[in-house]
């Protein structure tokens, strides 16, 4: 496993542990889950990807992008502190889309599959 998907499972952890612990913000929910870290192969940059089952309109997706943001350097020195690392990547938040989008692409593919399910039937009658 390379240094950076370890360093990256390492952020996703503590970060979690971090938005459940210790941020105080009220537009940042319990509910928000951290569900990927990318991390650059220098080290420099972390992209996390975040979500909440609260906020399925982009306004708010696009708030909780901007408040994270906006605290990354709170984050970074509280990962700095619990990173043995001599440097610790830049943190840019991203709302994660690709889970409310994968829960539409299969209910669309549910409805496919029944409407087939009924030409079917009909073609048989």
């Amino acid at each position: 496993m390379s240094r950076a998907i370890r360093v990256g499972d390492f952020i996703r952890d503590e970060i979690s542990k971090i938005i459940l612990h210790e941020v105080r913000d009220p537009r940042l929910t319990k509910h928000l889950a951290v569900n990927d870290v990318v991390v650059s192969k220098d080290l420099s940059y972390a992209d996390i990807y975040v979500s909440s089952f609260e906020h399925d309109n982009k306004l708010d997706q696009h708030a909780i992008a901007e408040v994270l943001n906006g605290a990354s350097g709170f984050f970074r020195t509280l990962l700095s502190k619990r990173l043995s690392m001599r440097t610790t990547p830049k943190l840019r938040f991203h709302y994660d889309t690709l889970q409310s989008e994968g829960m539409s692409l299969e209910q669309k593919i549910r409805e496919a599959i029944s409407k087939d399910r009924m030409n079917i039937s009909n073609d048989e009658d």
